[in-house]
């Protein structure tokens, strides 16, 4: 299992919601500056990678509180 120091966890706590905000979008919001028809699967995608990274930068700062 990987284990990750304090710095560590702080860093990808702020920078994962970053990654978050850039595959939505890019997989939801990009697909109205395409010339391609609307794909409910991308959004999905994108929304769902949304949620995932989000939660997972919710976890690791919450990992940080505790001693």
């Amino acid at each position: 299992m990987l284990r990750l120091n304090l710095a560590q966890r702080r860093m990808l706590t702020d920078k994962l919601p970053d990654a978050a905000n850039l595959a939505a979008g890019a997989l939801f919001f990009g697909q109205f500056l395409s010339g391609r028809s609307f794909s409910l699967t991308l959004a999905l995608a994108g929304l769902g990678t949304w949620v995932a990274l989000m939660a997972w930068a919710i976890v690791l700062a919450s990992e940080g509180t505790q001693s």
